[in-house]
Formats: structure tokens, C-alpha cells, sequence
């Protein structure tokens, strides 16, 4: 009887790689500290530099600011349940505020180690 020649394993038949393919693995880039490696953990501490520095600049401008405000209105001589309005807002507004820029900050750095896990993902 005749039939049909044994089949070997299938085989997948390439004919030219694609264009554009990413051939690049960026975890390994990162841990053997290549250029490419180099480059990506560069921009990881410029993007935490930056939110740093301007996380700093927007609380000091604020705490700067109070003097200003003491000083320029009349807010410095208004009195509230006995105390004065300056040491008020000193313990009332300014904790408040360094710890809420501490929360945001904690969770945009976050967001970039996040950001950056998912680009040296395979």
C-alpha cells in the first residue's frame, strides 16, 4: 500500500527578520550595565532629581511665603479664640503641608520606579 511519506516536526520557515524588531533585552541592559543600562537608570535619578526639586521648591516658596503674608496683611494682629493668627497658621497649616508634599512626593517616585519597572520588563 501507498500512502503518504512520514511527517517529521514541523519547522517554521523565516525568511528574513522582521524590521524594527526589538532585539534589545533592557533587564539584562540594566543588570550587566551596559550603555543602554547606563542611559535607562540615568534617566530613572533625573526623573526622581526633578520631582525632588520641584517637590523642595513648591514647599519652601509656601513656607516662604508666610513671613510675606504676616508681614504685607493685617493677619499678623488677628486674633482667633485667644491665640494669634501667625502661630496658628504656623502649627495649624504648616505641618499639614510638609506632610502632604511628603505623601505626594512618595507617591509620584513610586509611580516612576513603577514606570520604569515596566519598561525594563521583558
Amino acid at each position: 500500500m501507498i500512502g503518504p511519506p512520514p511527517r517529521g516536526p514541523r519547522e517554521r520557515v523565516v525568511l528574513a527578520e522582521r524590521r524594527g524588531a526589538r532585539r534589545v533585552r533592557t533587564r539584562v541592559e540594566v543588570a550587566e550595565q551596559t550603555e543602554i543600562g547606563a542611559a535607562l537608570i540615568g534617566g530613572l535619578i533625573r526623573a526622581q532629581l526633578g520631582l525632588a526639586l520641584s517637590c523642595a521648591l513648591v514647599t519652601a516658596l509656601l513656607l516662604a511665603a508666610l513671613p510675606l503674608l504676616f508681614r504685607v496683611t493685617a493677619v499678623a494682629e488677628t486674633v482667633v479664640l485667644g491665640i494669634r493668627l501667625p502661630w496658628l497658621l504656623l502649627g495649624g497649616a504648616a505641618y499639614p503641608l510638609l506632610w502632604s508634599t511628603g505623601r505626594i512626593y512618595v507617591r509620584l517616585a513610586e509611580r516612576n520606579e513603577h514606570d520604569f519597572l515596566e519598561l525594563t520588563g521583558d
